[in-house]
């Protein structure tokens, strides 16, 4: 089992960037898949990127590509978020999500993940 916690979220503006952080306790954290997820208010939890065990894959929604870079350090037990160009529609409560038995398929669906952090909040104003 693993315990997610995330950090970083903040108030920032349009065009800034931000880099969330979300460290894992357990030894197992390598094995896990790792994803984040985010919610706007009043919106449902949508996919944001995910990162095989490794490091090696990643995948993004399309909204963030090219702006979002997620990685992962294994040796510190933390996965990240790094979010340029931010905009307004960025603005939702971000979540980390682990999964201990990744494959390859349905790295998108938030049913995939058995572990989540309690959410960190970026809000992006104009």
């Amino acid at each position: 089992q693993v315990q997610l916690v995330e950090s970083g979220g903040g108030l920032v503006q349009t065009g800034d960037s931000l880099r969330l952080s979300c460290e894992a306790t357990g030894s197992t954290f390598s094995y896990y898949g790792m994803a984040w997820f985010r919610q706007a208010s009043g919106a449902e939890r949508e996919f944001v990127a995910a990162i095989d065990r490794t490091g090696g894959n990643a995948i993004y929604t399309d909204a963030v590509k090219g702006r979002f870079t997620i990685s992962r350090d294994n040796a510190k037990n933390t996965v990240y978020l790094q979010m340029n160009s931010l905009k307004t529609e960025d603005t939702a409560v971000y979540f980390c999500a682990g999964d201990p038995v990744p494959t390859d398929e349905n790295r998108d669906r938030a049913w995939r993940y058995a572990y989540w952090g309690q959410g960190t909040q970026v809000t992006v104003s104009s």
